[in-house]
């Protein structure tokens, strides 16, 4: 494990690029969080205070109500979102965090 007053952990964390790397990683996470707690709350706030309209039939004598479509919807945007996140970080930041590492060296 390396010691924080190792002088690459020094140049690392003074380089331009790793400030980079910081920044957009934070912010991505920080947009991504804010958007997946708006639309997991918004999700809740239906529940919560319509709950009439998740309870809407789909159709005519049909079981499955409007609901279920969007508690779907709801996973299948956390899958995107978590996939979104990653792609991003395998094609933009890990090549900035080698590029750091490489120039540290």
């Amino acid at each position: 494990m390396s010691d924080l007053n190792d002088p690459v952990v020094a140049r690392i964390e003074a380089s331009p690029k790793y400030q980079t790397l910081k920044r957009r990683r934070n912010a991505l996470g920080w947009w991504l969080t804010l958007l997946m707690l708006l639309v997991y709350y918004g999700y809740i706030g239906l529940i919560a205070f319509d709950k009439e309209f998740l309870a809407t039939p789909l159709g005519e004598g049909r079981i499955t109500t409007i609901g279920i479509p969007i508690a779907l919807g709801l996973m299948v945007f956390t899958i995107l979102i978590t996939g979104f996140y990653v792609r991003r970080a395998n094609k933009e930041f890990d090549q900035l965090t080698q590029q750091i590492v490489e120039d540290a060296q």
